[in-house]
Formats: structure tokens, C-alpha cells, sequence
């Protein structure tokens, strides 16, 4: 039975994710950062670890739950958990900002570099990566977001060629909108200002379920893609980005 670790599963993607894998047959460890969501994993036989990304000890504390759950033996890392600080860059502090890269992109850092080494005993693995269409295209109003996503991106490819000599294979799932609790959560910093999905992204609107096809794809086939996007808002703003003059790309952001 294979092992895989999930982050952020108290809703959504790691939720919908935790659940679909256990009944697959995956030997499933799910965190969350609250004990009332914890408990509710446990009851739902799920074995458990709190994590918060922003804190460094409570990385630290997690990956040795996981490590010692495991005897060492932990085939993927499933790095979902984040959530989002919006609002024009004007309107961000520093702290701010620090606090959407410390539990987007450096939390992930450290919990993969404390778990890689089990999976490199074993020279086999997955590490998969929770991006989003924002880390493709940046837009306005998700300046902090897009940047911790744009960073897990860039991470995530040098990762993929530091590990190429090995059987761990990195992919990244890109998600455009999804029907989850993520917008709920986000934090605004203009109240009267709120950043909101242009009303055409709920054609292109898929329920949490969609990421799953990509996700088992990246866990199981022999040679995973390096991205998944999933709905097609995300495959089209993928081309368009290529493919078109960054001022023409400009123009059709702002006026979105």
C-alpha cells in the first residue's frame, strides 16, 4: 500500500482528494491546521497530523509525525494547503506578504526538504504541487497570490531537474476557478474594494472533483506531465500567454 501525505485537507481539493485516494487503497496521512477539523478527519478514519505552514516548528513537528507514521516509507507528497491575501499591491503590507509567502511557498519549501530524504532512500516518489491559473497569469487585485505561486512554479521546475536523476517525479496541478471554500477564505485588505471572479469565470466553473483524473494521472503513470491545468479557462490563458504580446495581454486583464 502506498502512502501519501496531503496538506490542507479540511476542505476542498485536500478534502475531496483525501477521501477519493483512501478509497483507492492509498494509505492516506491528512493535515489541517485547526483541531475541530482534525477531529472531523479522525471520525472520518483518516489519520491525521496539524500542520501550519507558517509556522516553522509546526513544520517541523508534522514532517516527524509523518516520518515516524510512515517508519520512513512515504511514496508521495501531495503540498495543497495555501490560501490567499488580496487587494492592489498598494494596500499590502509587509507583513502581509510575508505571512502569503511564509504558508505558500516557504512552509512548502522546508516540509518538502524534510520529507524528500524517505522518498530518496526509496528512489521512488511524487511530489505534487497545488498551483493555480495565476501562476501562469498574473491578474489585478491577486499580486501577493500570484507571486507565491509564480515562486512555487519556478521552485517546482528547478526541484524537477535537481531530482531528474532520480525515480521522484514533481508535477504541478494548475486550477482555475473551483467551487470550494478557497474564495470564503481569502483575505481581503480593501472591504470596499473586494477582488471578485469576473462573472464569465462561472461558465468555466468546476466543482473540487475535476482534479482528480490529473491527480491520479500524476501518481500513477509511469511518466507524469510536469503540468495539469485543469478547466479550460486555465488551458486558454496557458496559449494566450505564449502567444500573445504582453501589452495585448495587458489589455485584456485590465478591462477583464
Amino acid at each position: 500500500m502506498r502512502t501519501i501525505f496531503i496538506t490542507g485537507c479540511s476542505s476542498g481539493i485536500g478534502l475531496i482528494s483525501a477521501m477519493a485516494l483512501k478509497k483507492r487503497g492509498y494509505r492516506v496521512i491528512a493535515s489541517c491546521r485547526r483541531e475541530v477539523d482534525q477531529k472531523k478527519l479522525n471520525e472520518q478514519g483518516f489519520e491525521t497530523v496539524l500542520l501550519d505552514l507558517d509556522s516553522p516548528d509546526s513544520v517541523n513537528q508534522a514532517a516527524q509525525e509523518v516520518l515516524t507514521l510512515t517508519q520512513g516509507k512515504l511514496y508521495a507528497l501531495f503540498n495543497n494547503a495555501g490560501f490567499g491575501v488580496y487587494g492592489r499591491l498598494t494596500t499590502i503590507s509587509r507583513e502581509q506578504l510575508e505571512s502569503q509567502f511564509s504558508t505558500n511557498f516557504f512552509g512548502i519549501h522546508q516540509l518538502t526538504q524534510l520529507l524528500l530524504p524517505a522518498m530518496l532512500e526509496q528512489n521512488e516518489g511524487r511530489i505534487i504541487q497545488t498551483s493555480s491559473i495565476v501562476g501562469i497569469v498574473a491578474t489585478p487585485g491577486r499580486g501577493a497570490y500570484s507571486a507565491s505561486k509564480y515562486a512555487l512554479e519556478a521552485w517546482s521546475d528547478v526541484l524537477r531537474l535537481e531530482l531528474a536523476k532520480t525515480n521522484i517525479k514533481v508535477c504541478l496541478i494548475e486550477p482555475g476557478p473551483l467551487k470550494t471554500y478557497f474564495s470564503n477564505n481569502v483575505n481581503q485588505t480593501e472591504k470596499q474594494n473586494l477582488v471578485k471572479n469576473p462573472p464569465i469565470a462561472k461558465r468555466f466553473t468546476l466543482p473540487p472533483e475535476a482534479v482528480l483524473p490529473v491527480l491520479i494521472h500524476a501518481l500513477e503513470h509511469t511518466s507524469p506531465k510536469i503540468r495539469y491545468r485543469v478547466t479550460k479557462i486555465t488551458k486558454i490563458a496557458n496559449i494566450a500567454k505564449r502567444l500573445l504580446p504582453d501589452r495585448l495581454m495587458d489589455k485584456i486583464l485590465v478591462n477583464k
